[in-house]
């Protein structure tokens, strides 16, 4: 099975002048893809899309080069990124809760966007009920969050929309049942920008991405 033509139809995408955080370059993974080393190819790409703002469609193809490869999570993590270029970046300290508290969890959060908790984002009902709200958690750095544990994840809110008036330094609560289950600090949110077609239209913007004013 051949897999190089996703990631060289990448590695073109990629400026020059972009380098990962070891130097690494598009020439790099080229190399490597020369040598038939699509793995690496595939890890120095995905480390250079954070490093110039990569576009939707590069990310589409990391994630098509991933699942020729079958792997899944990094066709997840491609896959999840493709989605934050469109919708935007929510990242943020979790702290769970203890498992002996009510509403801790006894079991980890799987690292890869699978569950999908309630969030209270601070929005409340007209009868005075918080409206909470669903994301997907992405554990970064770690395949897990172990019960009770503290780490750096990102969001993907099921509306993304509704979540535009976070700031970094915002506490939110995660909710699996009537107590939360843990809380939240927001550490970025950044949003798409908002362009306007013509008098009174206003539509999303492109995948340049832009923080909102405060």
């Amino acid at each position: 099975m051949e897999f190089p033509d996703p990631l060289r139809q990448a590695a073109v995408m990629v400026p020059r002048s972009a380098a990962g955080e070891a130097g690494t370059t598009a020439a790099d993974a080229v190399d490597h893809l020369d040598h038939n080393e699509y793995e690496i190819a595939l890890d120095i790409l995905t480390e250079l899309g954070d490093a110039y703002a990569a576009e939707t469609s590069f990310w589409n193809l990391l994630a098509d080069a991933a699942a020729e490869m079958n792997l899944h999570r990094a066709k997840a993590w491609c896959r999840w990124r493709a989605a934050e270029t469109v919708h935007g970046i929510i990242r943020a300290d979790l702290q769970l809760l203890s498992p002996a508290q009510p509403g801790g969890r006894r079991t980890a959060i799987p690292g890869d966007g699978i569950l999908r908790p309630l969030w209270n984002i601070g929005i409340v009902m007209p009868e005075g009920h918080p409206d909470l709200r669903v994301a997907r958690i992405w554990v970064e750095r770690a395949p897990e969050l172990e019960p009770g544990a503290h780490g750096p994840v990102r969001l993907a809110p099921l509306s993304p929309e509704g979540w535009r008036h976070l700031r970094p330094g915002d506490r939110i609560t995660m909710h699996e049942q009537a107590p939360p289950t843990g809380t939240a600090t927001i550490t970025q949110a950044t949003f798409p920008a908002e362009r306007t077609d013509g008098p009174g239209r206003v539509q999303p913007g492109s995948d340049r991405l832009r923080h909102p004013p405060r």
